[in-house]
C-alpha cells in the first residue's frame, strides 16, 4: 500500500496493515520536519514548515510502483508507506514506511529500499520556509 495524504499519518493505524502473524520481524521509519535545512552545512537556516506538493496521481502510481518491486526484491509479508502533503508543521510526521518479513534482515532491506526510492523517484517537491522570512525548495524530484 502507498498513500499521499493531507492528513496527519497515523503510525499505529498503519502499523496495523503491516501486522500478520507469519511475521518475526516488523520495521518502519517515521520522517519527522525538523527545524533546520540540511544544506550541506554551509547555509543551514532555522526552518518554522514546510509544504509538500505532489502529483497525487503520478506519485501514487510510482509509489505502487515501487511497492510491487520491494515485494519482488525481498521476502517480506506487507509494506506500507504513506506520505503527506500539504502544511506541516515541526515535529510533523512527513512519512512513514512499514515492513513485516518472516526475517528481520528482509525487513530492514525492504524499509530502506522504499525509502530511498520514495525519495529518488516519487515527484513530492518540498518548500523549506525559513525563519528569516525566505523560502527554497530543496530535494526536488523533477
Amino acid at each position: 500500500m502507498f498513500s499521499i495524504t493531507t492528513k496527519q499519518i497515523d503510525p499505529e493505524g498503519l502499523k496495523q496493515q503491516v501486522m500478520d502473524p507469519r511475521s518475526g520481524g516488523f520495521v518502519c521509519f517515521e520522517g519527522w520536519v525538523r527545524n533546520h535545512n540540511l544544506d550541506n552545512k554551509k547555509n543551514n537556516k532555522a526552518v518554522l514548515e514546510l509544504h509538500y506538493e505532489a502529483h497525487e496521481k503520478l506519485a501514487t502510481e510510482v509509489g505502487l510502483q515501487i511497492m510491487a518491486e520491494a515485494a519482488q526484491k525481498f521476502t517480506i509479508n506487507h509494506a506500507c508507506c504513506s506520505h503527506r502533503v500539504g502544511q506541516l508543521k515541526i515535529g510533523d510526521m512527513a512519512i512513514w514506511v512499514g515492513v513485516s518479513a518472516d526475517h528481520r534482515q528482509a525487513a530492514f532491506e525492504a524499509c530502506e529500499y522504499i525509502l530511498n526510492q520514495t525519495k529518488a523517484r516519487v515527484p513530492i517537491w518540498k518548500n523549506e520556509h525559513y525563519k528569516d522570512g525566505e523560502s527554497g525548495w530543496v530535494e526536488a524530484n523533477l
